[in-house]
């Protein structure tokens, strides 16, 4: 009786995992918002921003996750830039893929004390199916974001994740943990400056 209890909590343990799973994918992977101009010539409104009350502590985010490679990361990793851009994405996402080159460009002009862009996969889970983590480590490369990616886990997901519908969603948090601005949509590199260094003028 002992050891079938055992077993039963055991698999009750792991279909939970997968049942979470399930619902973290149909959350976020329900659309993928398209860059204005695409070849369907569907737009984005990409000026669809929501910007959180300065000073409004109840909005901090608190996470703990790991990188893509492995590395533990956690919320803490905002203290250390004025503004953190929190870039979710998709390996399916073609607007998605096709801003992060330029997001790399980005992430290396900027002073890291000053501004920083962390991505989140949003379709590689931690703990999750490697193949889906290898691909997304292919595309990183493959398109030169040379900035962290983080692996989507339940504290992720809780944390910032739980209103998202389409990717990419672009988040800005500033160093105390709150966020302050939220794009939703593809820009291109010069949409992206303006929009950062007017966030940067403000704090």
């Amino acid at each position: 009786m002992k050891v079938n209890r055992k077993a039963n909590r055991k698999h009750q343990k792991n279909y939970g995992k997968y049942i979470f799973s399930l619902i973290l994918l149909a959350a976020l992977l329900s659309g993928c918002a398209k860059a204005s101009g695409d070849e369907n010539g569907s737009e984005t409104n990409i000026n669809n921003t929501e910007t959180a009350d300065e000073g409004d502590t109840s909005s901090q985010i608190v996470f703990e996750g790991q990188d893509i490679e492995g590395n533990p990361v956690s919320s803490d990793i905002f203290s250390t830039s004025r503004l953190t851009m929190v870039n979710v994405w998709a390996t399916y996402c073609n607007p998605c893929l096709s801003e992060m080159p330029e997001l790399g460009e980005l992430a290396g002009e900027y002073d890291s004390e000053t501004f920083q862009i962390i991505g989140i996969i949003s379709d590689a889970l931690e703990g999750g199916d490697q193949k889906a983590i290898d691909l997304a480590a292919d595309l990183i490369e493959q398109t030169g974001a040379d900035y962290p990616h983080l692996l989507l886990n339940a504290s992720i997901y809780h944390a910032l994740l739980t209103d998202v519908s389409a990717v990419p969603t672009t988040f800005f948090i500033d160093s105390s943990g709150t966020i302050v601005d939220v794009a939703i949509g593809a820009m291109d590199k010069s949409a992206w400056e303006e929009k950062i260094n007017g966030l940067l003028q403000k704090s």
